[in-house]
Parts: C-alpha cells; structure tokens; sequence
C-alpha cells in the first residue's frame, strides 16, 4: 500500500477479474461527489453490483465515513478546481494503471437567486463544478479509454438543463452546458468503443436543498425524487452491455 493509500484508508485496486459476482463483476468505477447524495447512492449500487469503486469528494472525513459504509475506495479531491481533478486523475490512473471502466460525474453545485442578485463567486463555482470538472475529467481519461476501444462515461446532468426556471440562471447555465458538451462528446465518441450517457433527473432529495428551503413553484421535498431513484437509473445504464448505447435518460419522479 502507498503513502497515499494509508492516507485515505482506501484499499489497493484488485486485479482484474478479482471482483465478487454482479452486473459490474472485475469492473472498475470512480464516482465525484460520492460522500453524499446521488454520488453516494451510485456508489453503493456499484459496490453492489460487484465493481472495485472509487469515491471522489472533498470533505475527507465524510468521504471516509462514507467508503467505509459502502465499501468503496475514499479518494479525497476538490473537482472544482483544476489542480484537484489532476491530483485525482493522476492518482486513479497509477493506481489502476488504466483509466476507470466508468466514470461516474455527479458532483454538483448548486443555489439559487434571480439573475441581477446573483454572486458572481456563486456563478464561478457552479460552473466549475457542474461543468468543467466534468470535461477535464474527460480531458484526463477519455484518451486511454479511447487507445483500449472501452470505456463509459455517465454524466448526472438535471431536468434545469433543458428547461428554464426563475433563479435557477447558474444551475442552468453549467447544467445547459454539460449537455452541450455531451452532445459533442457522443459526435466524437461515435464508433470507438467509448459509450456515454447523460442522467438528467427533476428534483432530487439531496442536501443541496438544505439551504434553500420551499419556495413557490418548487415540489415539496417529499414529492421529489430519491437520491437511490437516480442511482438505480445509473446503474442501469453502466450495466448495459458494450453494444447498447444509452445516449441521454430523464428521470422524474411520478404522479
């Protein structure tokens, strides 16, 4: 084990094949903002369904509470700042000596305000979050998956992707990106090997919502979806087989 193995009390990757049976059997996953939330749901879906998962965030101590409950490998790391998608990106690549079978972008941020009052530090940080993180993610793995013909990678977008609600102009504006990016993405990946899908889920129970409350217009907490709901969506799509191809899937909750 490395020095910085014992650091997160993560343990080493096994080989390929080592895994338990499942879905995801000897696969390998890294998962962003998996300490809470969607991230974290997805995570224990995948540990479940018998893959090696790498959980990304940047709170160490709750990430390794949480790879601790799931069984995951706690990769501490900022995806909001280039220089902690590099550390990350550089330490996934040494320890599995490859990129991930999947990658699994789901770390966000999110507020809300009307445009003329929204902190220009706030627009930032969605941005880098929900938008670039995700494509230098890309920028850093997309190329080994592309020299091995395989690879997939999931995006958790949001339903204020491709619609637009009042005060949501930062949200919208990273999240409207990441679908444009995706879009291109699947133009480029076309035929390589490298699958891609972009997760778009309404309204979700996660902590984002713990500082913004009920407002007009918005669902009760209890009538959105779960963060397990969006998980089990991504699992679905990692366990297709390599000929099926799920380019976009929105998820909302019923009734």
């Amino acid at each position: 084990m490395t020095e910085h193995e014992e650091m997160i009390g993560g343990e080493p990757a096994p080989a390929r094949g080592s895994a338990p049976a499942g879905e995801l059997a000897g696969k390998t996953v890294v998962v962003t903002g998996a300490s809470r939330g969607i991230g974290l749901e997805v995570a224990r879906e995948m540990v479940r369904a018998g893959a090696w998962v790498g959980m990304v965030a940047r709170g160490s101590d709750a990430l390794l509470r949480a790879a601790a409950e799931v069984g995951g490998h706690a990769i501490p790391g900022d995806v909001g700042e280039p220089a902690g998608v590099h550390a990350v990106a550089t330490y996934v690549s040494e320890l599995l000596g490859d990129a991930p079978d999947v990658l699994v972008s789901s770390a966000g941020a999110f507020s809300l305000a009307p445009l003329a009052e929204t902190d220009p530090a706030d627009f930032e940080r969605q941005v880098a979050v929900n938008l670039r993180g995700p494509f230098l993610l890309v920028r850093a793995f997309l190329p080994l998956m592309l020299r091995r013909r395989a690879g997939h990678l999931i995006h958790v977008g949001s339903v204020a992707g491709r619609v637009a609600f009042p005060e949501n102009g930062a949200y919208s504006a990273s999240k409207f990106g990441l679908r444009g990016l995706h879009e291109v993405l699947l133009q480029e990946i076309r035929g390589t090997g490298v699958r891609a899908t972009l997760v778009e889920p309404a309204a979700t129970d996660t902590a984002l919502w713990d500082a913004v409350g009920a407002r007009p217009g918005l669902p009760p907490r209890q009538a959105m979806l779960r963060a397990a709901d969006v998980a089990r969506v991504v699992m679905f799509a990692a366990a297709q087989p390599r000929h099926v191809q799920i380019p976009t899937i929105a998820v909302e909750a019923a009734g």
